[in-house]
Order: C-alpha cells, then structure tokens, then sequence
C-alpha cells in the first residue's frame, strides 16, 4: 500500500512538473515551429545553445533546394543562411548546377534530433550529391538520397568522388566564416594528396569526423558582436594530414572487448542551456 501511494504520488508530480523539468530540451525546442520575435543572435555554444530570431533558408532558390522539409530544420542564423545560398553560387562555379541543403537548425535552435551540434543556427549541413535538378518536389526531398563517396573498407574514396567536390570543399574552407568542416576521413586523406605542396593551410579547416561520407557539415565561426556565443577551441596547428591517418588505420580496428562500456551521456535538459534559452523557448 504504501509502495502503491509512493508511485502515484511520483506520477503527480510528473504531470505537474514544469516542462524544463519533465522534458528533455530536444522535446522542448522541436516543439517549436516558428521562430522567437528576438533579433537575431546564437546563444551558447555549437553543440549547447539555442537560437534566437532565426531566419528560414527559403525551400527553393536559383542555385539550391532544402532538403528533408518534414524536419523544419532549414532555419538560422541570417549570416549562416547567407552563406549556404553564397555557396550555392560558388557550386556552379565547379560545374554543379547549385547545392542540396541538409540540416541548419531548427527554429529556436537548441538539441536536435540526430545531431549533437546544429543548435545555435550556425551549422550547415551540404550534401555531396550534385544536383541534376532544382525543382524537386516536397515528396523528392524526403525520399531521395544523397552520394556516398566511401569505399567500402572506409580507407579511401571510391569513384563518386570527384575534382569538383575538391574545389567546393576548398573554396569552403577559404572563407573566413568558416571555423571548420566536418566530412568523412578518407575525404581529408585525398585532398591532403591533392592540395599543392605550397598551398595547404586551408586543409587546417577539414576535419576527419564519422558517419560524413554523403554530406559535409560546414561550422560557421560566431558572427561578430553575438555577445554569448562561444567558438569552439582554436583548431591544432598544421594541415591535420598526418594525423588523418589514425581514421583509416587504428581507428577502424575493431573494440577491446575487455574495456568498459562507455557511459552514456544523459539528455540535455533546459537547465543545462545558457540562461537566455529559457526566453527564446518560452517567447511567444
């Protein structure tokens, strides 16, 4: 009886709780379909914040399509969304006809579903696909899929890789804007082969990460005067050709199966957010 009044008591509270403290922050922000009233500004860091007055990547332009628009995460940070339709422009400048946009953030920002980052506007996911065309329907974009340019062992590129995705990725990371990219580590290893000897610092920017063998995913540095919003630590000196090795050699040996299970990192919830998140999610 008293263990029966004990959980009952338990689910009141529950269902009572204020929803920072019953939900989780993704519950919370994914809820939200429409953007703060606030002037635009990222808060927080990349993969902890939230974004206030976000602005929506338009589904269709002159030179690119947003991709997946069931999701509603083709919104951001206005710089971030002007700079995924300049890059558009630079795709039909290496023989493409624009870009397939991914993922950008959602309208408030904050933890999304199947990213740990994109949270602050200032994320952007490209696909590897060259688009044959731009006119894509709603129904298109939730089916198709984008190119994997892995071999199969995960050690090199296969033969979907191309020059032009060499140029687009270089040209990325030229801009200042751009603090880093994210994008399949035999990727890293080719166009470390590639890049004249007396050119390279660009490569500093492309960073060897899992699971980029059909997109690259494009961090934007924190625009100036965001008060509140944190870079991420400064990249290693170099070109970080070198130490692309370990992603194709050591990295791909299978696990110890004497070493412990690695611990889960718990949800975040609204507390573990920046102060401000707290009115962006609630505005409105």
């Amino acid at each position: 009886m008293k263990h029966a009044l004990l959980t009952a008591l338990a689910l009141t509270v529950l269902a009572t709780a204020s929803p920072s403290q019953a939900q989780t922050a993704r519950d919370l922000f994914s809820s939200k379909s429409t953007p703060s009233s606030h002037g635009a500004h990222p808060v927080g860091r990349h993969a902890k914040g939230c974004l206030a007055g976000a602005v929506q990547l338009p589904e269709t332009g002159p030179t690119w399509q947003a991709m997946r628009l069931s999701r509603n995460h083709n919104w951001g940070h206005p710089e971030a969304v002007r700079f995924a339709q300049q890059l558009s422009v630079a795709a039909t400048k290496v023989g493409w006809k624009g870009l397939y946009i991914g993922d950008i953030s959602q309208p408030r920002g904050g933890p999304v579903f199947g990213h740990a980052s994109h949270q602050i506007g200032l994320d952007i996911d490209v696909w590897l696909l060259p688009p044959e065309r731009l006119n894509l329907t709603r129904a298109e974009r939730e089916n198709i899929s984008s190119l994997n340019v892995r071999s199969a062992d995960r050690k090199s590129v296969n033969s979907n890789w191309t020059r032009a995705h060499h140029r687009l990725l270089e040209a990325t990371a030229r801009d200042s804007r751009v603090n880093r990219i994210f994008i399949t580590a035999p990727v890293k290893l080719q166009m470390c082969a590639d890049a004249p000897k007396n050119d390279r610092a660009w490569l500093r920017k492309i960073r060897p990460w899992w699971g980029h063998n059909t997109h690259f995913h494009v961090r934007m540095n924190c625009p100036k005067g965001a008060v509140g919003c944190e870079n991420p630590a400064p990249l290693p000196a170099g070109d970080g050709c070198e130490e692309a090795i370990w992603w194709v050699t050591d990295a791909l040996q299978p696990p110890d199966p004497n070493a412990p299970a690695p611990k889960k990192k718990a949800p975040l919830v609204l507390a573990d957010l920046p102060g401000q998140c707290g009115d962006v999610l609630n505005d409105g």
